[in-house]
């Protein structure tokens, strides 16, 4: 599979001449907007040092939309997560979903997928980012998602994810909250308390 970088590449000398693709490289900064080569290594600069730049974000949504809606892409999801989602909302559960990636973002991605049925968003009651709930590594963004569900007490919050700063935000806002460990992420710290009761899998 290619890596993002090598997909927004794609895309970018796929529509470099479209008028649709004009207005976003329009936001890049003036020295990048009319050199395609330019352009593309500082996409590829920005994307693998992780910077959430938001000219870098607004290009994302646009081509990972394109590349999406015309099937050229899907979004993978690890074999065990689909049947755990259609398992909890089955029983009754609600499934959210909060990322650093907008929330139309994440709709794309659920809405095409390589599981079985491809369109997740059914199974998907709500979705946070942090523009609608705050960062990911202060409590406070997780005392606003629990707001939105009052009948639910904090302690009855479920958040998983594989960076351990974002666990500790949602345990200091009183849901439970665990590590999850995959193959390619970065090892989580070998002194956190939490380390040991990471997650490998969501099979039961």
């Amino acid at each position: 599979m290619l890596a993002d970088a090598d997909v927004l590449l794609l895309d970018i000398d796929e529509q470099w001449d479209s008028p649709a693709f004009a207005s976003y490289r329009e936001a890049f900064p003036e020295e990048y907007r009319n050199d395609r080569p330019a352009l593309e290594a500082h996409v590829q600069d920005l994307v693998e040092r992780d910077v959430k730049a938001p000219y870098l974000k607004s290009l994302q949504g646009h081509l990972w939309r394109h590349g999406y809606e015309t099937g050229v892409l899907k979004a993978p999801l690890f074999d065990d997560v689909p049947a755990f989602i259609k398992s909890a909302h089955s029983a009754g559960k609600k499934v959210m979903i909060y990322s650093s990636g907008s929330v139309p973002a994440q709709k794309l991605l659920f809405g095409h997928t390589t599981a079985d049925p491809s369109d997740m968003m059914p199974f998907i009651s709500d979705w946070f980012d942090t523009v609608n709930a705050g960062p990911k590594t202060e409590a406070e963004s997780y005392t606003k998602i629990i707001s939105t569900a009052p009948e639910t007490k904090p302690g009855r919050w479920l958040f998983l994810s594989d960076n351990i700063k974002e666990v500790d935000a949602a345990r200091a806002a009183g849901m439970q909250s665990y590590p999850v460990v995959r193959a390619g992420n970065a090892p989580l710290p070998a002194d956190h308390p939490l380390t040991g009761s990471a997650l490998s899998s969501f099979a039961a």
